[in-house]
């Protein structure tokens, strides 16, 4: 939402099937939204029919406790995201930080900036350990050295994924792939015996518009 230009007239003419997650960050969690009514227009949204899911921040849930209920109250699942936009915690740290945000939302999702390749292993350590104790969790690694966390975190059990269409102009994050691409990455790395069904990894692969990620 911090992004859009009018987010609460756009979500009232959306007429999609998809069902929207729907966050708005300010700069303190990497997005542009003004901290005076922030919060006010994320609960408006959440109250259109369409939004499905809510993400908020880890930090902004503990000062307000009170604002899970009053999100549940709208029928919305809750994403109770973290993010280290400088490094990537100790695995022991990390685990915390994800039990943490299990503690208040329906998903926990991190995101973590590596500093080195161990770093992403660390990453997907604690999906897999969070994923195996019964925790959905999510998480990336950012930038260009985190970016195949992004194609085989469902394999650790990551629920999320998070990619922009191909013609999409706007500025996005470093180490993302568009749509179609992950779409055809997911599933050349499916453990699960499926036959991968892409073809190829262009933009122009045939492919259905969702991201379908493995439990």
């Amino acid at each position: 939402m911090d992004k859009a230009t009018d987010p609460i007239a756009q979500l009232e003419a959306y007429d999609g099937e998809l069902p929207i997650l729907a966050t708005n960050r300010n700069q303190w969690f990497g997005g542009k939204a003004r901290d005076a009514g922030r919060l006010d227009a994320l609960f408006a949204a959440s109250r259109f029919d369409a939004v499905a899911y809510v993400d908020i921040e880890l930090e902004t849930v503990r000062a307000t406790e009170w604002l899970t209920g009053e999100f549940r109250g709208n029928d919305v699942d809750l994403i109770v995201s973290h993010h280290d936009f400088d490094a990537t915690p100790e695995r022991e740290v990390l685990m915390a930080i994800i039990d943490q945000c299990a503690d208040y939302g329906d998903v926990a999702k991190v995101a973590t900036f590596p500093n080195d390749p161990s770093d992403t292993l660390t990453l997907l350590g604690a999906l897999h350990e969070a994923t195996q104790a019964g925790i959905d969790a999510a998480g990336i690694a950012m930038g260009e050295l985190g970016s195949h966390t992004r194609v085989v975190g469902h394999v650790y059990g990551s629920k999320l994924g998070y990619a922009p269409l191909a013609d999409d102009e706007s500025e996005y994050a470093p180490g993302q792939f568009p749509l179609r691409t992950l779409r055809a990455l997911v599933d050349a790395t499916r453990i699960d015996g499926d036959a991968p069904a892409t073809e190829g990894l262009g933009d122009d692969v045939s492919t259905p518009s969702g991201l379908s990620l493995p439990n």
